[in-house]
């Protein structure tokens, strides 16, 4: 784990070293803010809360997060400098956890710099607070099980396009299963506990129950498990094709 800990360090320190991570980081801060007080009409609402920011965290992430995980992997392959990374005294699973990890913290560094917001709905009124952490908590989350997709995702392809397209499609499916048009499609022939378990697939239906302030169990694990089993197949896939390549 410590190994693990300092790749992410390093890796992390990479991403401030380069334009792109500021810009990805303003991109962020105006998008949500166009989303918040415009799309959501946050002053309209006339309500002290946050439901208006944290609504549209998984149509955000959804084109963004693939564009921080198409390169974990990707650009690794395409520059031969995987082979060096798998050299060193560091296990697979900690390369991939201590890489994930870092673009983890990137996002989250992301997010709370959108702490303004928070301040400014404290300002006008008195929200519970404790749902606005808990929301903060539920987004990062999903954002990591995000970041898990992309991962995988970098990791079968060389191609970052590739990879943010792999990606966005396979995040696009986790986030709408849980709608009632695609449910709908799926009751006229599939058996109910199929269409429960579609249903249950959907990162928007977990999200919101925590954005609520209910802190369930079920909720939490399924988004540790989602990163959990992503990072598996990240590591899978490298494997696969370490050994494709020997």
């Amino acid at each position: 784990m410590n190994r693990a800990w300092i790749l992410c360090r390093r890796e992390l320190g990479s991403y401030f070293s380069t334009p792109l991570a500021y810009v990805f980081i303003v991109i962020f801060l105006l998008m949500s803010n166009l989303f918040t007080f415009s799309l959501g009409g946050f002053y309209e609402v006339g309500q002290a809360d946050l439901l208006p920011f944290f609504t549209y965290h998984p149509w955000l992430y959804l084109f963004l997060i693939p564009a921080i995980g198409m390169r974990l992997w990707a650009e690794e392959r395409k520059s031969g400098t995987i082979e060096l990374l798998l050299t060193l005294p560091l296990r697979l699973g900690e390369a991939v956890l201590g890489k994930f990890l870092a673009a983890w913290l990137f996002t989250g560094i992301a997010l709370a710099l959108t702490f303004p917001i928070w301040l400014t709905v404290n300002f006008l009124g008195e929200p519970d607070n404790g749902v606005v952490v808990a929301s903060y908590l539920g987004s990062w989350l999903m954002a990591g099980a995000f970041l898990a997709i992309g991962s995988c995702m970098s990791a079968v392809s060389a191609n970052q396009v590739v990879a943010f397209i792999l990606s966005l499609v396979t995040c696009f499916v986790f986030v709408v299963s849980g709608f009632p048009l695609v449910l709908d499609f799926f009751e006229s022939w599939a058996p109910v506990a199929l269409v429960d378990a579609i249903a249950a697939l959907s990162f928007i239906t977990h999200f919101n129950a925590i954005s609520r302030g209910v802190l369930d169990l079920s909720d939490l694990l399924f988004f540790v498990l989602m990163i959990s089993g992503w990072l598996l197949a990240t590591a899978i896939v490298i494997e696969l094709k370490k050994s494709q390549a020997a």
